[in-house]
C-alpha cells in the first residue's frame, strides 16, 4: 500500500477538473500547484469515450475551452493546441466554432500532458472516501482509498467525475449483454457480432440517442435500428443569442441568488437548450439518410415517435418492449436482440457524493457561491463539487460553457481559506 499526501486532490481528469488544474498551475508561486494531483480512473484522458463517433461535433464554441474566458493569453488555450498540432490554418479555414469531438478529447489529453506542475495520475479509480478529523472533531482533510489498495490523503477533495448513468427502472432486469448505456456505447458495440441481422432499438429523444443510432447503421452493417422517442419528434436545440445568454458565465450570479423553486422553473424552461433536442445539422443528416432509405426503398430503419414503453422482458434469446402508441393508447410488442439507452444521467448526486454525505453524516448537500459544501465552520478541510450543481448553479453547470470561470472561482476560494488559515496563525 502507497501513502501519498497533496493539499488538493482532483477526482476524474475531466474537462472541470482539467480547467482546475490548468487554474491552479497559472496561480503563481504558491506551491499550490506542485501539492495538486488530479486522478482519472482510465488508463488516459479521453473526453466522452464512448461517443467519440468520428463525424460527432462539439456544440460548444472552442473558445468556451478550459482557459480562454478566464485567461485569453493562456498557453492552454484551444487555439494552442491547434498550433502545437500544426491545424491552426486548416481550423480556421473550416469556418466553424464547433471542433470535432474527437478533437476537444485530444486537447484535453494535450493540456493533461503539458502540465509542469499539477500531477495527473491514470489508472486510479476511486473506491472510498473517509474523513480525516482531529481529536477535538475538527474535519482536517479525506483519505481516498484506490483499487489496488492505494491511498491518497489531502486537505481539499475536489470531485468532478460526473453524474451516474441512468437505466431507467423498465430496463433494470434485463440481461447486461442486452444493454447497452450510451456511456458503454462503443467499447460494448465493438463486441457486438457484425454478421447478423441484429434487430437494435434505441431508446431516447436527445444527442445522444440519436447519434447511437445513427452510429450503429456503420458499427453493425446489417443491423435494422429503431429509435423510439416519447416526444411528437426529434426536435433542434433551441439556439436563441436571447436563450444563450443564460450559459454566460455571468449568469449564475443571478440564478444562484434566485428562490428554489423560481430555479426549477427556469431550469425545466431551459431544457429544450440542452437535454431534450438535436444540434441542427445532425438532425438534418439523420432526415437525409432516413430519407435516402425511402429513395432507395430500403426499408431498414425506422423513428417511433410518441411511443412509451411500458414493459421489458426476456423471451429466449429475444427482448420484448411493450409499447403504448401516445396518440391512439394501442399496446403492441415490439421484439428486438440489442436496446441502446440514450436516458442521459441521473438527476441526483454521484453515489460517489451520496455515500461520503453519508459518512459525513450530512442530510443535505448544500453547495455556495464557490461550489463548497457546506461542511461547518470549523471544518479546516474543503469539499468541492464540479459539474452536478444545475439546481443551485444552473443548466450550463454540466456543461463546457462555464469551465474556465468555475476554475477561477474555485481556486479563489481555495486561496482565500489559506490566507485566513496563515493569518490565524500568525
Amino acid at each position: 500500500m502507497t501513502d501519498h499526501e497533496v493539499e488538493v486532490l482532483a477526482i476524474g481528469a475531466g474537462p472541470s477538473n482539467l480547467a482546475l488544474a490548468v487554474a491552479i498551475e497559472e496561480s503563481g508561486p504558491h506551491g499550490l500547484a506542485r501539492n495538486t494531483l488530479v486522478l482519472e480512473q482510465h488508463e488516459d484522458i479521453r473526453w466522452q469515450r464512448n461517443l467519440l463517433l468520428p463525424w460527432a461535433r462539439s456544440q460548444v464554441s472552442f473558445l468556451k475551452d478550459l482557459v480562454t474566458l478566464r485567461n485569453p493569453q493562456s498557453r492552454f488555450s484551444f487555439l494552442s493546441y491547434l498550433g502545437s498540432k500544426g491545424r491552426l490554418d486548416e481550423f480556421v479555414n473550416q469556418g466553424t466554432f464547433n471542433p470535432y469531438r474527437q478533437e476537444i478529447s485530444d486537447y484535453l489529453a494535450w493540456v493533461a500532458a503539458s502540465l509542469e506542475h499539477v500531477g495527473v495520475r491514470c489508472n486510479a479509480r476511486s473506491e472510498r472516501i473517509e474523513p480525516r478529523r482531529a481529536a477535538d472533531g475538527t474535519l482536517t482533510g479525506w483519505t481516498v482509498t484506490l483499487a489496488g489498495g492505494d491511498t491518497v490523503s489531502c486537505r481539499d477533495l475536489v470531485v468532478g467525475a460526473g453524474r451516474d448513468a441512468r437505466v431507467p427502472e423498465v430496463f433494470r432486469g434485463l440481461p447486461a449483454d442486452k444493454v447497452i448505456h450510451s456511456t458503454q456505447y462503443a467499447s460494448r458495440i465493438a463486441r457486438q457480432p457484425t454478421d447478423r441481422d441484429t434487430r437494435v432499438v434505441v431508446i431516447g429523444g436527445a444527442q445522444s440517442a440519436a447519434e447511437m443510432f445513427m452510429a450503429v447503421h456503420h458499427d453493425l452493417p446489417r443491423s435494422r435500428p429503431t429509435l423510439l422517442v416519447r416526444s411528437i419528434g426529434l426536435q433542434n436545440y433551441q439556439t436563441s443569442k436571447f436563450t444563450n445568454e443564460l450559459f454566460f458565465p455571468s449568469f449564475i450570479d443571478e440564478f444562484y441568488s434566485t428562490a428554489p423553486e423560481e430555479r426549477a422553473q427556469i431550469l425545466e424552461e431551459m431544457r429544450q437548450t440542452n437535454y431534450a433536442g438535436l444540434a441542427a445539422p445532425f438532425l438534418d443528416e439523420l432526415y437525409s439518410m432516413l430519407y435516402r432509405q425511402r429513395l432507395d426503398g430500403v426499408d431498414r430503419s425506422s423513428v417511433r415517435p410518441m411511443t412509451e414503453i411500458l414493459a421489458a422482458a426476456v423471451d429466449g434469446d429475444e427482448i420484448v418492449l411493450e409499447l403504448r402508441d401516445r396518440r391512439t393508447g394501442k399496446t403492441e410488442p415490439l421484439r428486438c436482440d440489442l436496446v441502446l439507452l440514450g436516458t442521459g444521467y441521473e438527476p441526483a448526486m454521484p453515489a460517489l457524493v451520496r455515500d461520503l454525505a453519508g459518512r459525513l453524516g450530512l442530510d443535505d448537500i448544500a453547495v455556495d457561491r464557490r461550489y463548497r459544501v457546506d461542511l461547518g465552520e470549523s471544518a479546516h478541510a474543503a469539499l468541492y463539487l464540479q459539474g452536478v450543481n444545475e439546481a443551485t448553479h444552473g443548466i450550463a453547470d454540466s456543461l463546457l460553457s462555464v469551465l474556465a470561470h468555475r476554475s477561477g472561482d474555485i481556486l479563489a476560494d481555495m486561496l482565500d481559506r489559506r490566507t485566513v488559515t496563515m493569518a490565524r496563525a500568525a
